[in-house]
């Protein structure tokens, strides 16, 4: 099978088996499956959006190859793509740690961020929920080092199935206990808490892929006795769909987001 079509036959796949997942062990019982902004999440983010930056992600990338010229040096053409992706997918996966606690403490980034919050069921889909700038900043970020320092083609491939997999997987309605592992690979367990909306500030549970970040970072919450009330917004709110979600980032200055500045409510 072409390994672009083996790639999609997973993300499909496990896609569907979360789907099934929830609805036959949900965390959240209340939530629906066709729950309110489903569609746009669907067609407009995961599907639209996705496409057209599955174009401008690579351009760019291309663009500063042949601006810098770096692949030519072929500085990991030797590895083998084990250690490839092993590179990448650690290196990568610390700065979205980093990036993400800056977008949860400096209001102009967390402009990128707020449409990513805004959902009120945490659920396989709503990881999707991301705007477009925040998206082409992170993969472009990601994905540009491997063309320039001309990692294996594969390695692009595998890591672009893992992040939708897993981007899936942290975010669905699946009363799942990770018990030790969630001390070194994230799941919905501690992701869920970082979209709680009684964090007033969310300033918890930065990682995604790898826990340890949060951890190691003193920034991990993980309650054993109680769930989060309800998701989304705190102090104001995004509008709804996927237009207006996009150019709210980019609304007049008002006075400082409740979401960023406030106090912990949460003791971690």
């Amino acid at each position: 099978m072409n390994a672009q079509l083996l790639s999609t036959a997973v993300i499909v796949g496990s896609a569907l088996v979360f789907i099934l997942l929830e609805r036959w062990r949900p965390y959240d019982e209340r939530q629906r499956f066709l729950r309110d902004e489903f569609w746009s999440d669907l067609l407009l983010y995961t599907l639209a959006q996705s496409y057209v930056l599955g174009f401008a992600i690579p351009w760019i990338s291309s663009a500063l190859d042949k601006a810098l010229g770096v692949s030519s040096w072929g500085l990991l053409a030797g590895w083998p793509v084990a250690a490839q992706f092993a590179l990448f997918f650690v290196t990568h996966d610390l700065y979205i740690y980093l990036f993400h606690r800056a977008q949860h403490r400096w209001k102009w980034l967390w402009r990128l961020h707020e449409a990513h919050h805004s959902t009120k069921d945490v659920d396989w889909l709503s990881g999707s929920r991301s705007h477009a700038l925040e998206i082409l900043i992170n993969q472009t970020i990601e994905f540009a080092p491997l063309v320039l320092l001309r990692a294996h083609p594969s390695v692009a491939l595998l890591k672009l199935t893992v992040d939708a997999v897993w981007g899936m997987y942290i975010h669905t309605n699946i009363d799942v206990r990770s018990g030790w592992l969630q001390y070194v690979i994230n799941g919905p367990q501690m992701h869920r808490w970082h979209h709680a909306k009684e964090v007033t500030d969310g300033h918890l549970n930065y990682s995604t892929k790898l826990a340890v970040w949060d951890w190691l970072f003193g920034t991990a919450y993980l309650p054993h006795r109680h769930k989060p009330q309800a998701y989304g917004m705190f102090g104001y709110d995004v509008p709804r769909g996927f237009w207006a979600q996009f150019w709210f980032a980019f609304r007049s200055p008002q006075p400082p987001e409740t979401q960023v500045s406030s106090a912990k409510s949460l003791s971690y």
